[in-house]
């Protein structure tokens, strides 16, 4: 357990850090009070509906709305035409080609002029009295086009002769990436005693978030400003990226406000084209608009996430020491670029293919395409998953193919405890970790002594068994501007403002008990503000694995200001000095006495007291933590299945995770966690694909067509930790939202290939479907 290493003993404090205290946000949300935007309503609001391309590529020649205009209860139809004084969405990531050539972003425009570029691209947004005449009002325009080739393949829109989206975008080529000495790796590589080799597809990935995108816009004609209510993962960025890239307007007249979320992944992080025409219809008629996309919709139009096509390559020398690792991919970007679009296998790939292992040379090659399908935006881990995937699976080739054990293999190449701080080729600094000792506990763990007796034991029923390992290291996103607000209410609450954003993680407990353990205010009277941009001089957003370490280490600085504040306020209440007043556990105390205050009694007298010049007003404090280096999470899955031959179907027996995630906040939460990531990586290993056909339209554009894991697919987890507490942040803690996908990737694909592996198939692609696998079977 991680409670030994952190500052203060947990034991003291029943809701302090450590302490598995049960969400806060339950109780609510079970009851169904929950507050999604779907629920709102607004007086005198009006409905939209968005009428998308059923053509993945195609000329747009005019777009007839007069009978959509003139339909019952119709009171606006907006086109590209109405908004034309706006701003467009760009990706603004300071990328650059091999030959130093900026990243080439596209310019989207909310509704498209002139060409369609995808299947759900959005035309025109009807308006209307009701949802329902909104939508039958959209039938009646009518797209004057002609129709164009489609490529939704990276690959395939990148070779000679492919559609071309952009005219000023040849090849549909946005970026030709590269990271690492390509010569010295190519030195390496040619140097080695075992190269590795294996083309893998990163599959695309529907978000499917159990909330569907849905916003409500509003015109406050009175002060000239929009106020935007949707679900997203953080207000601050979210209104600066509106009001400078599509509004082009002050940030001080654009108020965006967030409820609950239901879920994101990544997905509701950015702006999207549909915010501005319903914005702009309330500020030209004068009545709130209010837009809650359908499922259909969601599927064509909220940003996937992953594909990728890859050659992976490890090389080795005779003791399988590694020498270099190489990447060459083809990025899918969609149709347009997204605000983090290129980064995924770029940047991400490069910071997380090395992992846990001392790999002195990386080179990563990626070319990011623009193809005729939905754009592709950051997924949970975003990179950092299908890195260690990579690598794992390189790594499990190679000591097969050099008949070494992969155990053995992965230890020899470890990095140790004694070479910390470790400078990586990625250009990484990771403070700590104890990576061989986290992958013996694991398979202590999974009982890996008695594998072979169980394998053998299936075989006698007629069945294959099959163990992987996915031994993860990932790169958390660096920590940067976070509000750590603290407020004392009348009412005996104190309040935390945040600008990171809860869409599901459960931020309020953790929160509050770092709040509760550095200033000793009640647990139960901590509230959460993070859903109002009016509220923020700050916010990074919640994404990226970061929020324990950006919010939590606001709070902590938040929490020593307060303290000080107190401290002179305590010494004029107790009548003396400054220096003589200590704190500990929520209590001012006069030293060497028994005369002492609590911080709530405290923060209630200095409302009622005369203001003073030499006292403050008030315990509350407004601060900004300012940044903190990524973090690096690690730990080891343990996956083992039984694969039925006859039908191919997969079958988890058993699921360990030793992780290290440093100093632990709340364990119950934490492990709530991994849980998620590990039956999303599940997903994608196993069920999830989307797939177009030649044209370009989506083939799995619904919940009939699109497989998604169920409870009774996925088994029962085993959950330990291994902590090693990060260094470079106050609270010693090291992330773990988006650590489940890291591991199970992995440990999932390499667990089948294991069941496989008698059947001689050595690889197989995500996802692993029932028909795959008894195809792979019948073919060997």
């Amino acid at each position: 357990m991680p409670d030994s290493s952190l500052p203060f003993d947990p034991t003291r404090m029943k809701f302090g850090i450590g302490q598995p205290v049960p969400r806060q946000e339950d109780p609510k949300l079970l009851k169904g009070q929950g507050r999604y935007t779907d629920d709102l309503s607004l007086p005198g609001q009006l409905y939209a509906h968005v009428l998308r391309s059923p053509y993945a590529h195609a000329v747009l020649n005019a777009v007839d709305v007069s009978e959509a205009r003139a339909a019952p209860g119709v009171h606006a139809v907006i086109t590209a035409d109405d908004l034309g004084d706006y701003g467009e969405l760009v990706c603004a990531m300071p990328l650059k080609s091999i030959d130093g050539t900026p990243l080439r972003t596209t310019r989207r425009a909310a509704l498209a002029k002139g060409r369609l570029r995808f299947v759900g691209d959005p035309v025109a947004v009807v308006v209307a009295e009701t949802r329902a005449q909104a939508k039958d009002a959209a039938e009646l325009i009518f797209l004057d086009v002609e129709t164009l080739p489609a490529a939704t393949e990276a690959s395939a829109a990148a070779a000679p002769g492919a559609a071309q989206l952009y005219d000023d975008i040849p090849g549909n080529q946005v970026l030709d990436f590269r990271f690492g000495d390509a010569g010295k790796v190519a030195e390496a590589f040619a140097g080695a005693a075992h190269v590795q080799k294996l083309s893998i597809r990163n599959n695309r990935i529907v978000v499917a978030a159990m909330e569907p995108r849905s916003a409500i816009g509003e015109y406050e004609a009175e002060t000239g400003r929009f106020v935007l209510r949707l679900g997203c993962q953080g207000v601050f960025g979210l209104r600066n990226q509106l009001a400078d890239d599509v509004l082009k307007m002050p940030r001080n007249k654009v108020r965006v406000l967030t409820g609950n979320v239901g879920g994101s992944f990544g997905m509701k992080a950015s702006v999207y084209p549909e915010y501005l025409p319903i914005l702009h219809a309330s500020k030209v008629l004068g009545r709130p608009v209010k837009w809650t996309d359908e499922r259909s919709g969601s599927f064509q139009s909220d940003a996937h996430g992953r594909d990728h096509e890859v050659e992976a390559e490890l090389a080795l020398d005779a003791d399988g020491k590694f020498l270099a690792v190489r990447l060459t991919s083809f990025a899918n970007m969609g149709a347009y670029l997204t605000n983090v679009g290129p980064n995924m296998a770029t940047g991400n790939y490069s910071k997380n293919i090395q992992a846990n292992y001392a790999t002195p040379l990386l080179e990563v090659h990626t070319r990011c395409i623009l193809t005729n399908s939905v754009p592709v935006t950051a997924y949970r881990g975003a990179g950092r998953p299908e890195a260690n995937y990579y690598m794992e699976r390189l790594i499990e080739e190679a000591a097969r193919a050099m008949g070494k054990s992969p155990i053995a293999l992965r230890k020899l190449n470890h990095i140790k405890p004694e070479q910390m701080p470790y400078s990586a080729a990625s250009g990484s600094v990771y403070d700590g970790g104890d990576f061989s000792a986290i992958l013996d506990q694991a398979l202590e763990a999974a009982d890996f002594a008695g594998f072979e007796a169980r394998r053998a034991e299936a075989k006698a029923r007629g069945a294959l068994r099959g163990l992987g390992i996915g031994n993860f290291l990932e790169c958390t996103a660096p920590v940067q501007k976070e509000q750590g607000g603290i407020r004392f209410g009348e009412d005996g609450t104190v309040t935390i403002v945040t600008g990171t954003l809860d869409y599901g993680q459960g931020h309020w407990s953790a929160l509050a008990q770092v709040l509760h353990q550095h200033l000793g205010v009640p647990f139960d009277a901590v509230r959460l503000m993070q859903g109002d941009s009016d509220a923020l001089i700050a916010g990074g957003g919640t994404g990226g694995s970061k929020s324990i370490m950006a919010s939590g280490g606001a709070i902590v600085e938040a929490s020593e200001l307060v303290i000080e504040k107190g401290r002179q306020a305590a010494a004029h209440v107790m009548e003396t000095a400054v220096a003589d007043i200590e704190f500990d556990a929520g209590t001012f105390t006069v030293a060497g006495t028994d005369r002492s205050i609590g911080i709530m009694e405290l923060a209630a007298k200095l409302r009622e007291m005369p203001k003073s010049d030499d006292l403050p007003d008030t315990l509350d404090v407004t601060h900004v933590f300012q940044e903190a280096p990524m973090a690096f999470p690690n730990g080891c899955h343990v996956a083992e299945v039984e694969i039925d031959p006859d039908v191919g179907t997969v079958k988890f027996v058993n699921y360990v995770t030793v992780n290290d995630f440093g100093v632990i906040v709340n364990p119950l939460l934490v492990e709530g966690q991994a849980h998620g990531g590990i039956v999303q990586g599940i997903g994608q290993a196993i069920y999830e694909f989307v797939a177009f056909s030649e044209d370009g339209q989506l083939l799995s554009g619904s919940f009939q067509d699109y497989g998604l894991p169920r409870a009774e697919d996925v088994p029962s987890f085993g959950f330990a930790s291994h902590p090693v507490p990060c260094k470079t942040n106050p609270l010693g803690a090291k992330g773990c939202g988006e650590a489940g996908c890291a591991g199970s990737l992995p440990a999932v694909m390499n667990a089948i290939v294991d069941a496989l592996r008698p059947m001689g198939v050595t690889h197989m692609d995500m996802p692993a479907t029932p028909e795959k696998i008894w195809r792979a079977i019948h073919a060997h």
